[in-house]
């Protein structure tokens, strides 16, 4: 196991941001950055044995200073949508930006931790990032001591484990952004991947993809990844569901979930052979089809459009500051936020 530290440019204030590329004897690689805490690039062999890049993202850290899609981004504090950008907690109101419509998506586009400079410190198969939140900033509570660690085994297991500690109670919830593309990253879309999902309900939405609140039933309906399905076979059915969101953009409901890590997700690119798995101990999987990647620029020079890739993002179910009935995403003194997820890697 090997860590390169590299210089991958300065902030716009002059700060410098360093590239930390992990790499085993496998072949597989994992690069992020302190801007952000953002996951740049993530390279696995195909069944031939060839290398390739499977995650959606931009060559230089200038480009991440907008990241509109989220690329790699590690959304915090509360990732999701966040109804009418706003929450009450213990009789008092908290405002949130308002960023998508009336509501709040991913805390702020601006601001975020995806866009805070992340103290490092490595080891020697780990990154592991820290940053100090203070209380009130983007209308969150508490004073937040957050700790992301990236580490990758050589069992092609990319782990990320999220801690945070606060001295008052918070509301908090991350995730990882990252678009995957098993084919390589600027290979087309991922209409023809692979699927499936052990969740055997989800959380319906209404338009702007806020959940009802209800957990429906995925039997007889297009959202039953129960079995493997290719991703394009039904994401145009005629389901009010995918009618409000474009397609695929919706919270699932882990089956059994009692907060030990589990296999959630898999996916799999049918020509590279190229598979992945995903684990965690949180309790929703978001999983969105890339369906309004806009048409820009990645990197390698390629071209990345509408479903040039996938994200399984795990968390806490969206609006749960809002449904007393979700899995709570308050957090403080006397509940220490502390969730496991791994994207593993293999061949078929």
């Amino acid at each position: 196991m090997s860590i390169l530290k590299e210089n991958f440019g300065n902030t716009e204030k002059g700060e410098v941001i360093y590239a930390y590329t992990l790499s085993n004897s496998k072949g597989m690689s994992v690069k992020v950055m302190n801007f952000g805490a953002n996951v740049v690039e993530i390279k696995v062999p195909d069944r031939n044995g060839k290398v390739e890049d499977v995650v959606l993202g931009f060559d230089s850290a200038d480009r991440y200073f907008a990241n509109g899609s989220f690329f790699g981004a590690a959304v915090g504090p509360c990732a999701n949508r966040t109804g009418d950008a706003k929450f009450e907690m213990d009789g008092k109101t908290y405002h949130l930006d308002v960023n998508d419509g009336v509501n709040n998506l991913h805390t702020h586009h601006d601001f975020g931790y995806h866009k805070r400079m992340w103290d490092a410190q490595t080891g020697e198969d780990f990154v592991r990032f820290s940053l100090q939140d203070e209380d009130g900033n983007l209308g969150m509570p508490g004073n937040r001591k957050v700790i992301l660690t990236y580490s990758l085994t050589e069992e092609n297991r990319f782990e990320i484990h999220y801690h945070m500690e606060s001295d008052k109670k918070t509301v908090f919830n991350m995730t990882n952004h990252s678009y995957f593309n098993l084919e390589g990253q600027g290979k087309g879309t991922i209409e023809d991947h692979i699927v499936s999902m052990n969740a055997s309900f989800f959380t319906p939405v209404v338009k702007g993809g806020i959940p009802t609140g209800e957990i429906a039933s995925v039997e007889d309906t297009p959202m039953d990844f129960r079995k493997p399905c290719r991703v394009g076979e039904r994401i145009s059915a005629d389901y009010e569901q995918l009618k409000l969101t474009g397609g695929y953009d919706h919270n699932w409901v882990v089956d059994g979930y009692d907060g030990s890590v589990k296999l959630v997700a898999y996916a799999e690119a049918p020509v590279s052979g190229r598979i992945m798995k995903t684990y965690t101990n949180m309790p929703g999987i978001q999983f969105y089809a890339g369906n309004f990647i806009g048409t820009e620029e990645g990197k390698g020079g390629v071209m990345y459009g509408k479903r040039s890739g996938l994200c399984f993002e795990t968390q806490f179910y969206p609006d749960s500051a809002n449904k007393p009935q979700f899995p709570s995403v308050i957090f403080g003194p006397d509940r220490i936020y502390d969730y496991t997820t791994i994207y593993e890697f293999g061949t078929k």
